[in-house]
C-alpha cells in the first residue's frame, strides 16, 4: 500500500459522500476510524483509505496504472494540494458558512473525469443519491469493460454507452434519462472533445455543454465544477436554492439568475467551494 502524507485538513468521508461524482460510483466503508473507498476509472480500479489520526491517504491500484500515474490519479482526484486555509478565508463570509466549514472541515471539491461526471449528473436529474448509485452500478455492470483478472467492471466510457440501445439503457438503470444519456454519449464520443473544455473560459464551456440535449443550467455547472474545477460554477438545486433564500434573503423566493449573481458577488472566484459547503450543510440540517 502506497501513501501520501497530508498536512492540511482533509475529510475523505464527506468529500465522497456529499453528492460529488465519487458518491455515485465508489464503494465505501468505515472501520476503526478509517474510511475506505474503491472506485473505477476508464484505466483501472483504485482503492483509497484515510485515517484522520495518521493523516495519511493510502492507495493501491489495479489495471493500466503505473506507480507514478496512480499517485497522480489519487492526488488529483482528492485535490490534496488545495490550500484549504486560503479557501476558507474566502468563503467564510457569515455565520452559516463558518458553521458549515466547522462541521465539514477538510471536505474537498473533488476532481473527476469529464465523462464520468457528465453521465453521473445527467442521471442525477429528478433522482436521489441511492437511486443514482444503483443506476450507475447497473450501467457499469452492463456496459463497462471488464478489469483483467477480476469480475469487476470499469466505469462505462462514452463509446460503451453510445453503442447501447435506448430501451436497453432504460432497463439497465437509466429510466427516462436513457435518451439523454445515449445522446450525450454519442456527442462526446463522436463530435465533442471533452478535453477541449479545460481551455475554455467558464461561460463558453457552459454554453458548449448546454448544447447537449438533457444538460441544463444546474447539470452544466456540476460538470464544470466537479470535472473541470471551474470555481465560478455554482450549481443550484432545490437544497442550494432553499438555503440561499432562507439564510440570505429572509425566505423570499428568488430567480436562479439572481442567485447566481449573488454567489458571484459574495464568493468571487470560489463560488464552487462555497456551494459545496452550503449544499452539504443544508442537506445535513434538512433545511426547509
Amino acid at each position: 500500500m502506497n501513501s501520501i502524507t497530508l498536512n492540511g485538513p482533509f475529510d475523505m468521508k464527506n468529500s465522497i459522500e456529499s453528492g460529488q461524482p465519487l458518491a455515485f460510483h465508489s464503494q465505501c466503508s468505515e472501520s476503526n476510524g478509517t474510511f475506505h473507498a474503491r472506485y473505477s476509472t476508464s484505466e483501472g480500479a483504485m482503492s483509497a483509505s484515510y485515517n484522520k489520526e495518521a493523516k495519511k491517504l493510502n492507495y493501491s491500484w489495479e489495471g493500466g496504472y503505473t506507480k507514478e500515474s496512480a499517485r497522480k490519479e489519487v492526488a488529483r482526484r482528492f485535490c490534496i494540494n488545495d490550500d484549504m486555509q486560503s479557501i476558507y478565508g474566502k468563503i467564510s463570509t457569515d455565520d452559516f458558512m463558518t458553521d458549515a466549514i466547522s462541521a465539514y472541515k477538510g471536505m474537498r471539491v473533488t476532481c473527476n473525469d469529464p465523462w464520468d461526471t457528465t453521465l453521473c449528473f445527467i442521471l442525477s436529474q429528478f433522482n436521489n443519491m441511492k437511486r443514482i448509485r444503483n443506476s450507475v452500478r447497473m450501467l457499469a455492470n452492463s456496459y463497462g469493460q471488464q478489469l483483467d483478472g477480476t469480475g469487476e467492471r470499469l466505469f462505462p466510457s462514452a463509446d460503451d454507452i453510445s453503442k447501447a440501445g435506448i430501451s436497453d439503457l432504460m432497463r439497465h438503470g437509466a429510466g427516462f434519462r436513457a435518451k439523454y444519456i445515449k445522446g450525450a454519449a454519442e456527442t462526446c464520443s463522436e463530435s465533442l472533445d471533452l478535453q477541449s473544455l479545460y481551455k475554455m473560459d467558464y461561460e463558453t464551456a457552459k454554453e458548449t455543454l448546454m448544447e447537449i440535449n438533457g444538460i441544463g443550467d444546474k447539470v452544466a455547472d456540476c460538470i464544470l465544477l466537479f470535472a473541470y474545477r471551474k470555481m465560478e460554477s455554482f450549481p443550484i438545486d432545490v437544497w442550494v436554492k432553499r438555503v440561499l433564500e432562507k439564510v440570505y434573503f429572509n425566505g423570499k423566493k428568488k430567480p436562479i439568475k439572481e442567485l447566481h449573481t449573488f454567489a458571484a458577488d459574495r464568493w468571487d472566484g470560489m463560488e464552487g467551494y462555497a456551494q459545496q459547503y452550503l449544499f452539504w450543510h443544508a442537506r445535513s440540517m434538512k433545511i426547509k
